[in-house]
């Protein structure tokens, strides 16, 4: 096993992305991020690209992807694994927006350099309605 990789008992980097993000905790996103990020996302309606952890975390994630009249009610599902010298992780999440609750997939890959995810492509579904 890697350094960089912890055990089958502790959360991989991406897990914890995930319920840092499903928590709104702006902190723990940056924490989890290396102090430069190669990050490239894709959305519905956009491309992202960043590098700061602040810039990531505050102002995308939580900014436009989740902003503040968003609430995340559940993490639904968080999986995780490796593609070679890649890990993965996909995460559902379930959001209300404008009063409607909605499925919001995402799939991340991502790399750990010295503790912190230092490179990192996410793909997500957009906001999907659930009925009822």
């Amino acid at each position: 096993m890697s350094p960089s990789r912890p055990s089958a008992t502790e959360p991989t980097a991406g897990e914890r992305f995930a319920r840092a993000l499903a928590a709104r905790d702006a902190a723990a996103l940056r924490g989890v991020l290396a102090a430069r990020v190669d990050f490239a996302a894709l959305t519905p309606g956009r491309h992202w690209t960043a590098a700061d952890p602040a810039e990531i975390a505050d102002g995308i994630v939580l900014g436009h992807w989740f902003g503040p009249g968003d609430r995340i009610d559940e993490l639904c599902s968080v999986t995780g694994g490796r593609v070679a010298d890649r890990e993965h992780v996909a995460y559902r999440l379930r959001v209300h927006r404008d009063g409607v609750a909605h499925l919001v997939e995402q799939q991340a890959y991502y790399t750990v350099r010295d503790g912190g995810i230092d490179w990192l492509r996410v793909l997500c579904s957009g906001y999907r309605p659930l009925p009822g």
